[in-house]
C-alpha cells in the first residue's frame, strides 16, 4: 500500500474513524482514534465524505468520490472508494475507505482541456482563413479549373505554414523556416538568383500563417513571371530585420524585391486580384501593421511591417 500511495481509512459505524494505514503527511499530524472527517478536511469536502459513505450504507454497493483537499496554499485531489464492512449476522460493523493520491492525474486532464481548447481555437481560427481564402479566390477566378488550381495551392501554402505551428506546440514558426516551407514547392532554394538576408525572428501563429501566404503570393507570381521563373536571369531578395517606430515600439520590416518581370501580363499590374488584396489589405491588418505593394516594368517591391506584438527576436 505504501508503495501505490494508497491509504486505508476504518470508521466504526457512526462515523468515527477506529484505525487508519498509511496516512498522507497532512494528516499524520491530525489524526486520532475516536476523530471524524472534520477534523482532517474542510467543512464542504467533509460533507461530501459524509454523504458518500451513507449512500454506501443506504444503498449496499461501494462508493466513490473525488475531493480536492486543501494543505496550507496547496491542494492535492484523492479518489475515496467507501464500502461496508459487515459482521457475520448481516449487521454493520464500520466503513472501509480506500484514499488514492490522483493529483497528478487532475493534472493532466487539466493540460489535456487546456490543449484540446487550444487546438479548437486554433481550428476555428484556420477554418475561417480557409473560408476567406475560398470566397476570395472564387471572387477573383474566371473558370472552375483555375479556382481548383489556385486554391489548392493556398491551400498548401496555409498547410505547410501549419506543420510548422504545430511541431513549436501552436508556439509559432521561425521565419528562414517559413520561408524555406514556402519555397521548396516552386524553385530551388539554393538557386543563385535568391537570397535570404537579415534576422531570423520568432513569427507567433497567426503571423506565421499569413506571412505564409504573402510569400506563396510573391513566390507563385515570381515563379510565373518574375525573378524565379527559370527563363529569368534577375535576383529575388527576401530580407527581414528588426527596427522600431517613431515611438521607440519594436517592430519587424519584411521586404521582397524583385529587380524586373520578363513576361507580366498587361492587365495583371493594373487589375485588383487575390494576390495582391492578400499583400496590401489582409496581412496588414492582421499583423497590426502597414504594406507597400509596388509592380511595374522594372520589377516588384513589397514591404510590410510587423508590430511586436506578432514575433520574438
Amino acid at each position: 500500500m505504501r508503495n501505490a500511495r494508497v491509504c486505508i481509512l476504518y470508521q466504526s459505524a457512526n462515523f468515527k474513524y477506529v484505525w487508519s494505514e498509511n496516512l498522507p503527511p497532512m494528516w499524520q499530524d491530525k489524526w486520532f482514534k475516536g476523530c471524524t472527517d472534520k477534523v482532517l478536511m474542510n467543512e464542504a469536502a467533509a460533507a461530501k465524505l459524509k454523504a458518500s459513505r451513507e449512500e454506501a450504507v443506504t444503498t449496499g454497493t461501494p462508493q466513490m468520490v473525488e475531493l480536492n483537499i486543501l494543505t496550507g496554499n496547496s491542494s492535492r485531489w484523492y479518489e475515496f472508494y467507501s464500502d461496508c464492512d459487515y459482521r457475520d449476522n448481516g449487521e454493520l460493523s464500520g466503513i472501509l475507505t480506500t484514499m488514492v493520491d490522483i493529483s497528478e492525474l487532475k493534472r493532466r486532464e487539466q493540460i489535456l482541456k487546456a490543449l484540446l481548447r487550444e487546438v479548437s481555437h486554433r481550428s476555428k481560427n484556420l477554418l475561417s482563413i480557409i473560408q476567406s481564402v475560398a470566397a476570395q479566390t472564387a471572387r477573383f477566378t474566371d473558370t472552375i479549373d483555375s479556382f481548383l488550381d489556385k486554391f489548392r495551392g493556398r491551400i498548401q501554402s496555409l498547410s505547410q505554414a501549419q506543420d510548422l505551428v504545430t511541431d513549436s506546440n501552436w508556439q509559432g514558426a521561425l521565419f528562414r523556416d517559413l520561408v524555406r516551407s514556402q519555397l521548396e514547392k516552386y524553385t530551388d532554394i539554393n538557386d543563385s538568383h535568391l537570397q535570404v538576408t537579415g534576422e531570423n525572428p520568432y513569427l507567433f501563429p497567426s503571423a506565421a500563417l499569413h506571412l505564409g501566404l504573402a510569400l506563396h503570393e510573391l513566390i507563385v507570381n515570381a515563379t510565373s513571371y518574375g525573378g524565379l521563373n527559370p527563363q529569368s536571369k534577375n535576383n529575388v531578395v527576401i530580407n527581414i530585420r528588426a527596427s522600431e517606430t517613431a515611438e521607440g515600439e519594436d517592430l519587424l520590416i519584411f521586404e521582397w524585391h524583385e529587380t524586373d518581370f520578363y513576361n507580366i501580363p498587361i492587365d495583371e499590374s493594373s487589375t485588383p486580384r487575390f494576390g495582391s488584396a492578400v499583400l496590401q489589405r489582409i496581412i496588414p491588418a492582421v499583423v497590426d501593421g502597414e504594406a507597400e505593394y509596388l509592380k511595374d516594368e522594372n520589377g516588384v517591391t513589397y514591404r510590410l511591417t510587423i508590430a511586436k506584438e506578432h514575433f520574438d527576436l
